[in-house]
């Protein structure tokens, strides 16, 4: 096992610059997820920590050695890919060989591991077929057990469940994250998925552009997001977000924020630095916000009822910003029915409008 550290991480293509001086620590044996939208520089940073892409700037260190310079064969990782990049005409068995093979290891020494592993993966029944014969989520069995059978000390995984259908990769990644607390391993691992990220990191890092926008626990940067992008990107159905202006309230009651249509929403904590007549954003969570309130911050008329059976969906708009609020109870509200609801001040969020930085 290693632990990994980059410090100004930086990749250049000619004169267009990709990833932005990266600061990333990480444990020895910590399984972390680097997520966030498509071209955002996950990848590309996961290949530059394998070796496949050459480093720019900075420095990457991999169990205490600067790795920069060291082929990907020295680094002493395995990587498991979107394709599964199997040998269409090696059995599974052989597939897991190869790489003990092309070390000119013996049989002897890694043959137990090979077996040890397709044990771990539920593959021992599956050793002597063609990968033409297996399904998706074995075919990735398959990789994964490649990659465990080189004994690394570290795995890097990049998009490995995308070509999954949705119930396979739920499964898929119970298997991963239960792989990991077996063999604990260092783990970088990379997706889009904000909900892989959730369920399966020890931490969160969420990128855009390049750049890092916040790191931390799956449910710290949930209930915590530093910025509005990543209140936006994590969660689904994402956060609900009303802009306005920070005003006065009648008779001295407080501040209230004013949005698009002149209604106001009140704000029982704002901080100091968020001025009366500066531009805000509220966000709060569709599974925080309460219905039928009696006493209501907020009208909304329903659009679109959407019943998931455990929950349903309730679209509308508030101030002409798109909301969505989710009730576990079975709803018998109709599109078109006005609701009121209630914003419970402990779970509202507010972020200045022009810099994205979280206020409160």
């Amino acid at each position: 096992m290693a632990a990994v550290q980059l410090s100004g991480i930086f990749k250049r293509y000619g004169d267009t610059q990709v990833v932005h001086g990266i600061d990333l620590d990480i444990d020895d044996g910590e399984f972390v997820v680097l997520v966030g939208p498509s071209g955002c520089g996950k990848s590309t940073l996961m290949r530059m920590v394998a070796g496949l892409e050459e480093i720019s700037g900075g420095d990457l260190m991999i169990g205490g050695t600067r790795a920069n310079s060291l082929a990907p064969q020295q680094r002493n990782i395995s990587m498991v890919f979107q394709s599964y990049a199997l040998y269409p005409h090696l059995s599974v068995y052989e597939n897991i060989a190869f790489g003990p093979r092309i070390r000119k290891e013996s049989s002897a020494s890694f043959k137990p591991r090979i077996e040890a592993a397709a044990k771990m993966l539920n593959l021992g029944g599956y050793l002597d077929r063609l990968p033409r014969a297996l399904s998706g989520g074995q075919r990735q069995r398959v990789a994964m057990g490649r990659a465990v059978v080189r004994e690394p000390s570290l795995f890097l995984f990049d998009e490995p469940l995308s070509n999954l259908d949705a119930k396979l990769r739920v499964q898929m990644r119970t298997e991963i994250k239960a792989l990991h607390q077996r063999l604990r391993n260092t783990v970088i691992y990379v997706t889009h998925d904000q909900i892989e990220a959730m369920t399966m990191a020890d931490r969160i890092v969420v990128m855009n552009a390049g750049r890092i926008e916040q790191i931390g626990r799956p449910l710290e940067l949930y209930d915590h997001p530093a910025n509005l992008f990543v209140a936006s990107f994590l969660g689904s159905p994402s956060m609900n977000f009303a802009e306005g202006v920070i005003v006065n309230r009648a008779q001295g009651q407080g501040l209230a924020l004013k949005l698009a249509d002149g209604s106001e929403i009140v704000l029982e904590s704002v901080p100091a630095t968020a001025k009366v007549g500066a531009k805000a954003t509220l966000g709060v969570r569709p599974e925080h916000i309460e219905t039928m309130a009696q006493t209501p911050d907020a009208a909304m008329e329903v659009e679109v009822v959407e019943p998931t059976g455990a929950e349903t969906h309730l679209y509308g708009k508030i101030g002409g910003d798109s909301w969505c609020v989710t009730t576990r109870q079975r709803s018998k509200v109709e599109p078109g029915q006005r609701v009121t609801l209630r914003l419970p001040a402990e779970h509202i969020h507010l972020f200045d409008t022009e810099s994205g930085r979280r206020l409160v």
